[in-house]
């Protein structure tokens, strides 16, 4: 439903107070007169940029979950939740802060409540107010992310993840190689990997932290530990006492020689990285708004660095660039390439069209 539609169900009292946000120039006690007052107010291009500019990051970020969820109604608690999300705290008795929130945006027209019995107590944003928002974020973004110098030279990964995924696998059946005590593959293991594999990495090294990117990054670099990651997931792989091997399902796939679907690989990458990354969907997104051009990794940083929560001992900055625009490269979305002022990037094609959510197409 658009705005126009929800401001019809909803009562005089809410319509009211998003009039008197707004200051609005109309008779108070007719509702026609509120509800037209309302849809010049919000319907206006000057309204949607001026509101982006103006708002507070968290409140951006509260209507950017908003936007990316794929459910079209909220409970309170679920709002409630996206309000905590946003003020990027966990302090505790901020319950309070969390529901100013909401009620902020209610008087904002930005969430209604449902004019059933079933839907009372259930929270919408109008469609027209999410597609205007997508649209004047993403003029926001480009402005503050510019274009950069096209790069002499660049590399791209293409489909070689699923490429290298087959080639893990062979390594697996012809080796059936050793896991040491916490069910890792031996160092001299993972160096074969890296020798039989399109893309090599340097193997980790001893000390630093290494959880919340998936089970396998703990022990291997970010791209073999999401080939790790779902060749168990798709039980291609068991551990059979100190051995990693093919299961009946890997073996047949490996026979038949088909690599796995690119947008497959993203699906899972994009569940495996969301407890550490709750909003990836959109950075994802706001990536390929901004990189539809070449532009350079410091600006996508600078741009983007405020819709990022840090997790743990990673900032803002090494999640965007280590955690996401390195494994978009490894997944085909987008080209990196190095020009005398640093690192610049540009989506890929398939890196386009990945990148919109189903909700938003």
């Amino acid at each position: 439903m658009n705005l126009a539609d929800m401001l019809n169900f909803a009562d005089i009292s809410q319509l009211t107070a998003i009039a008197g946000r707004y200051q609005c120039d109309c008779k108070r006690n007719s509702k026609h007169d509120l509800i037209q007052s309302i849809l010049i107010t919000l319907g206006s291009r000057q309204f949607m940029e001026s509101h982006i500019r103006e708002c507070a990051p968290e409140d951006l970020r509260f209507l950017n979950t908003l936007l990316f969820d794929e459910r079209s109604q909220f409970s309170l608690e679920d709002l409630l939740a996206a309000a905590r999300q946003a003020s990027f705290d966990s302090v505790p008795g901020q319950s309070g802060r969390y529901r100013e929130m909401v009620a902020r945006f209610k008087n904002s027209g930005w969430l209604f409540s449902g004019a059933s019995q079933q839907s009372r107590y259930l929270f919408r944003v109008p469609q027209d107010l999410k597609t205007r928002f997508r649209e004047r974020m993403g003029d926001y973004l480009k402005e503050r992310i510019p274009p950069s110098a096209e790069p002499a030279i660049y590399r791209g990964e293409g489909e070689m993840l699923a490429g290298d995924l087959l080639l893990f696998l062979r390594y697996i059946k012809e080796n059936e190689p050793e896991l040491n005590q916490e069910g890792a593959l031996h160092k001299r293991y993972q160096q074969g990997v890296m020798n039989a594999i399109q893309i090599p990495e340097p193997l980790l090294g001893k000390g630093g932290w290494r959880f919340g990117y998936g089970r396998a990054c703990e022990h291997y670099p970010p791209r073999l530990a999401l080939i790790v990651d779902y060749a168990r997931h798709r039980r291609w792989t068991t551990e059979e006492g100190s051995r990693l091997k093919l299961t009946l399902a890997g073996d047949t796939l490996l026979g038949q020689g088909k690599s796995e679907k690119l947008i497959q690989l993203y699906s899972f990458w994009l569940k495996l990285y969301k407890g550490a990354i709750p909003n990836l969907p959109s950075l994802v997104y706001w990536i390929s708004v901004s990189a539809g051009k070449w532009v350079a990794v410091s600006s996508v940083i600078e741009g983007l660095g405020w819709l990022v929560k840090p997790f743990y001992y990673d900032d803002a900055a090494s999640i965007l660039e280590q955690r996401i625009i390195r494994m978009m490269l490894h997944l085909g979305m987008l080209r990196l390439g190095e020009t005398p002022e640093g690192p610049v990037v540009m989506m890929t094609p398939w890196g386009l069209e990945a990148a919109v959510p189903k909700q938003l197409q």
